[in-house]
C-alpha cells in the first residue's frame, strides 16, 4: 500500500490539548486541515453531497463529534465513500462503537483508535468505583453533605465490605482489564478471574485464572469489573439471566460502555439485593441517565469521566496525529482496530 504524497484531513470535533501536535503535522508534512461548520447530521450530509469534502483523504473524529455528524454508521460511511477520497479514519478514543468497523472494512476504510493511552485513567476510575461501591463511600459523602453526621454514626451509612479476601472477576482482559487487575492486586483480593475471547499467555496472566465459560466467573466472583468493547455480541450481556447466575450480593462495576448492561434488569437486582452494589462511569442512554438507578443508595455513579484528565486527553489527541503521520509515511494507520487487522 503506497503512502500518500499529500493529505487533506477533515477534522471533526474540537482539539483541546494537542494543538502543537497538529501545528507540527501541518508544518512538517504536506497536510491541509479542513473542518465542518455543521451542527447536526442533516447539515453534514448536505455538505457531503454538495462536494465540500470531495478532496478529503482522511477523517479524524472525537467522541463528541457525533453531535455534528451522528454516528459513523454504514449509511454515513457509504456517503463518505461516494463523495470524498477518504481511505482512513481515526477515532479519538479506545472504544469506537460510534463507528461501524465492519462497514469500514467492507467499504475499504482503515479505522484506528487510541488503545493503551486510556488504560491508566480508566483503570484508576475502576479502582475508585470498586472501593466506593464496596464501602458505600458515595452514599456516605451525600449524607454528610446533608448534615446527617451528628444524628448517626457515619451519617447513617450502611456498613460496607473490605476487598481483602474477595474474588475479583474481570470481563475483558485487554489493556484496560490488565491495568485494572494490576491496580487492584495490592488490595488483597484472594483470586482474580477473567473471561476473554481467548486465554492470555501465562506470563501476561500474572496469576489470574482464565474462565473459558463466563458462567464460571459469574458463580465465583464477589466483584465483577466490566472492560469489554460494545458490539452486537456484548450489548446487554449483563441481563436478568446472567445476573441470576451471579453470587448473591455481588458488586458490579462498569467502566466500558453503558449498553453492555440491561439497566432495567440491573435496577431490579439492586432493589432486591441480588446485586449488592453497582459502580458505573457509563450508562445505557447517557447523557440521559435513569435517575432512579443512579439515586439508589447502593449505586456509585460518575458522568463518564474515566479519561477526563489533562494528561490522558492530551495523549489521546496526540495519538490521533501519530496515526495520521504513520499513514503519510507508510500508507497504513498506526493502531488499526482489531476487526480490520487482517485486511491491512
Amino acid at each position: 500500500m503506497s503512502a500518500p504524497k499529500s493529505l487533506t484531513v477533515l477534522r471533526l470535533g474540537k482539539v483541546s490539548f494537542a494543538q502543537s501536535a497538529w501545528t507540527d503535522l501541518v508544518s512538517k508534512y504536506n497536510v491541509s486541515v479542513v473542518e465542518t461548520k455543521s451542527s447536526n447530521r442533516e447539515e453534514f450530509i448536505h455538505e457531503l453531497k454538495d462536494g465540500k469534502y470531495s478532496n478529503v483523504d482522511y477523517v479524524t473524529r472525537t467522541f463528541d463529534s457525533y453531535k455534528q455528524t451522528g454516528f459513523f454508521d454504514k449509511e454515513l460511511l457509504e456517503l463518505i465513500k461516494k463523495y470524498t477520497n477518504v481511505k482512513a479514519l481515526s477515532h479519538c478514543g479506545a472504544g469506537y462503537d460510534q463507528v461501524d468497523a465492519v462497514a469500514c472494512g467492507e467499504l475499504g476504510f482503515q479505522l484506528s483508535n487510541v488503545p493503551g493511552v486510556v488504560d491508566d485513567a480508566t483503570a484508576d476510575t475502576a479502582v475508585y468505583l470498586v472501593l466506593g461501591a464496596l464501602r458505600n463511600f458515595q452514599l456516605s459523602s451525600e449524607k454528610m453533605k446533608q448534615g446527617l453526621w451528628p444524628s448517626a454514626k457515619c451519617a447513617g451509612t450502611p456498613i460496607g465490605h473490605d476487598p481483602e479476601g474477595k474474588v475479583l472477576g474481570i470481563l475483558g482482559m485487554g489493556g484496560i482489564g490488565k491495568t485494572i487487575r494490576d491496580k487492584l492486586s495490592p488490595f488483597g483480593f484472594s483470586k482474580v478471574l477473567y473471561h476473554n475471547r481467548r486465554r492470555l499467555p501465562s506470563d501476561i496472566e500474572k496469576g489470574a485464572v482464565y474462565c473459558e465459560d463466563i458462567e464460571d466467573l459469574y458463580a465465583q466472583a464477589d466483584v465483577i469489573s466490566i472492560s469489554v468493547p460494545l458490539n452486537t455480541h456484548t450489548k446487554h450481556m449483563i441481563n436478568k439471566d446472567s445476573i441470576s447466575k451471579m453470587k448473591d450480593g455481588v458488586t458490579i462495576v462498569n467502566t466500558a460502555r453503558g449498553p453492555i448492561i440491561d439497566e432495567s434488569a440491573l435496577k431490579e437486582a439492586l432493589k432486591s439485593g441480588k446485586v449488592g452494589a453497582f459502580g458505573a462511569d457509563v450508562f445505557e442512554n447517557e447523557p440521559h441517565v435513569d435517575m432512579e438507578l443512579v439515586n439508589l443508595p447502593n449505586v456509585a455513579a460518575l458522568p463518564h469521566m474515566g479519561t477526563h484528565t489533562y494528561e490522558t486527553m492530551k495523549g489521546m489527541e496526540e495519538h490521533v496525529v501519530n496515526n495520521v503521520i504513520e499513514y503519510i509515511n507508510t500508507g497504513k494507520v498506526l493502531t488499526i482496530v482489531p476487526e480490520l487487522k487482517d485486511k491491512y
